[in-house]
């Protein structure tokens, strides 16, 4: 009898042994998993829709430093308008994996590349049939510099990407070109999905559009046009 309680009880006690064994090995897995660190933020020149979030909050950030700089009876009010977009960016920015508060200006800059047209030089060869044509560059100039004195149905602001301002309500524009009232035609040229908007506030950019208007033209996943048509329509 004494013998068989013997046996059993060191049988117990290994049991144990590799209970505790097993546990242990766990607690290590579980220990190492939860140590993992995360990946690293994104940063908009790895990610278009991080681009396109950093110029979105560039723009939101130079209107609310203009603002702060040529104040006006209601600058204080676009301002904390602007500051709840800014946080509404920000959380958009660590949702999507991004660097939160990752800022680039409107990328006007980012196509500097177009004034490479410099054959010009070529035609200097003629100067006088040039100078029988000088009215025509001053023709051509309120496309190019996409003025709100451009004529109706004038493609204006070439060479502006378009990004959303990330204010809600119905699909509207913000522009620093065009006064409120007026009416633009924005075409993403990626997808040819177009949306015809009023101008309503001011803002950073040639063409801002807010959260449904940007829905109504934009890619999925992207919250950057970087190939857009804008028409002055109105």
């Amino acid at each position: 009898m004494s013998r068989r309680r013997t046996l059993g009880t060191k049988k117990k006690i290994a049991l144990l042994l590799s209970a505790a064994t097993v546990a242990g090995g766990g607690a290590f897995v579980m220990a190492s998993t939860s140590n993992a660190s995360p990946p690293a933020p994104k940063s908009a020149s790895e990610s278009t829709v991080c681009l396109g979030l950093a110029t979105a909050l560039g723009n939101n950030q130079k209107f609310i430093a203009d603002q702060r700089a040529n104040p006006d009876a209601q600058s204080e009010a676009r301002i904390a308008n602007r500051e709840a977009v800014v946080a509404e960016i920000k959380r958009k920015q660590e949702a999507s994996g991004c660097a939160v508060g990752e800022s680039a200006q409107d990328s006007q800059t980012a196509q500097p590349s177009q004034p490479a047209q410099p054959s010009p030089p070529a035609q200097s060869a003629q100067p006088p049939a040039a100078s029988a044509q000088p009215s025509q560059p001053a023709a051509s100039a309120p496309a190019g510099n996409g003025g709100g004195a451009a004529a109706s149905g004038q493609q204006v602001c070439n060479g502006s990407t378009v990004t959303l301002s990330g204010e809600g309500g119905a699909p509207a524009a913000s522009s620093n070109q065009f006064p409120a009232g007026t009416k633009l035609k924005v075409t993403n040229l990626d997808n040819n999905k177009s949306t015809t908007v009023e101008v309503t506030s001011v803002s950073g950019s040639c063409a801002l559009l807010n959260n449904a208007a940007f829905e109504q033209v934009r890619e999925p996943g992207k919250f950057l046009i970087r190939r857009a048509l804008i028409e002055k329509v109105g």
